[in-house]
């Protein structure tokens, strides 16, 4: 974008700038209310500014949308996908999901009605998680604040929005600044005015960003990805943990479970044999049994992939029943939008994969270690598997 976009400065800024023309700080409110509860995308919309401000405006200032360059919304309409064009070749994905009140959690039971949208922070990923789809794209670039928020304002143009996941492609913490700079719009009463409890934020555990975002005084959710019970393993698996170990992360939940008193969750991709054994759970509960968190399990989405497939549906219980008898809260999530390919980097990767059909999959992933003890390794499974959702 030529212009600066408007959502890439604060309220304050925005203030500021205002300010700077002649105007009351009154009209910087006025401006974010049009957009966030009002949804619009051009300055003359804008009908109680003066017009001689919508044209100053409209000059200094870009409010437009992200075109849309693929969508797909599953069978029965609960989730939408949509992957939005941010200009000079790159795209990013955000996904709706509505919930009724008459879907259920094989675990919890009845669920609330809320609709979700999962967001992305960046173009591709650079933390190298092997089962994830954005993660076999590498990295391109962090978003802007303002690319942040137009993936969520794409949904709130159509439908009250409950919940936010930070969960889409990107680490949110390598792109601190800007993911903290759009939660900032989110749950201001000036801008979206969402619930703060209702906006979750995962990391794969960048250690740092963890205690910083503690220190923000957001009352928000934390899930870390481990993926993992052991470090050998968790390394095979997120090519970039290095020595972060598992012990760190737990500590930085500790932390922010202190800071903010709020429980953590750790997210866990289930792979078959290679991380879903009764022993596997037995020492993940080891690692974290004691700390105010819980753990959701997520069956590993089947697409075209890297060699890997979801473990059966009796060695998920088995595996969740593992964790429950050693003191550990566990769920397992509900399944959404297979059909449409909603894992996160899915739909980049086959609308990539049609612009350039010479595209290869990813070769198969070989590990060192399996659940069996190394009878059964990830790369000898099924080649119709695929990417996580995490």
């Amino acid at each position: 974008m030529s212009q600066r976009h408007l959502l890439d400065l604060s309220l304050e800024e925005l203030e500021a700038e205002l300010a700077s023309w002649g105007q009351p700080a009154f009209r910087a409110k006025q401006v974010a209310q049009w957009v966030f509860k009002h949804g619009a995308t051009s300055f003359d919309e804008m009908t109680n500014l003066p017009a001689p401000l919508r044209a100053q405006l409209a000059e200094a200032f870009a409010i437009d949308i992200l075109p849309v360059i693929a969508e797909r919304t599953a069978d029965d309409g609960s989730t939408t996908k949509v992957l939005l064009d941010l200009g000079a070749g790159d795209a990013v994905e955000a996904v709706r999901m509505d919930y009724d009140s008459g879907d259920e959690d094989p675990e919890a039971g009845a669920l609330p009605d809320r609709t979700t949208v999962c967001i992305s922070t960046q173009v591709g990923c650079a933390m190298g998680c092997t089962f994830c789809a954005t993660g076999q794209q590498g990295f391109t670039r962090n978003l802007s604040p303002a690319e942040i928020l137009a993936q969520l304002l794409h949904f709130t143009r159509q439908r009250r929005v409950t919940n936010v996941v930070f969960m889409g492609m990107g680490e949110p913490l390598a792109n601190y600044e800007a993911t903290v700079a759009a939660i900032r719009w989110m749950v201001r009463p000036e801008g979206l005015d969402m619930r703060q409890r209702g906006i979750t934020v995962s990391t794969v555990g960048l250690v740092r960003a963890i205690d910083r975002l503690g220190d923000e005084g957001f009352q928000i959710g934390l899930t870390v990805s481990l993926h993992a019970p052991d470090d050998d393993l968790r390394r095979q698996l997120i090519r970039t943990a290095g020595g972060v170990t598992i012990d760190g992360l737990v500590d930085a939940a500790r932390g922010y479970i202190a800071k903010r008193g709020r429980r953590v969750t750790f997210a866990y991709a289930l792979l078959d044999h290679v991380n879903d054994s009764p022993e596997q759970a037995r020492a993940l509960a080891a690692r974290i049994r004691g700390i105010q968190a819980h753990v959701n399990l997520i069956p590993y989405n089947p697409t075209a992939g890297p060699g890997l497939r979801p473990p059966s549906r009796e060695r998920v219980r088995a595996f969740q029943r593992e964790l429950q008898a050693h003191g550990v809260n566990a769920t397992v999530r509900v399944e959404r939008g297979q059909e449409i390919a909603a894992a996160c980097g899915q739909l980049r990767t086959d609308v990539m994969n049609q612009q350039n059909p010479g595209t290869q999959n990813a070769a198969p992933l070989e590990l060192s270690g399996t659940a069996s003890g190394g009878a059964e390794r990830a790369g000898s499974t099924s080649p119709d598997a695929g990417p996580a959702t995490e």
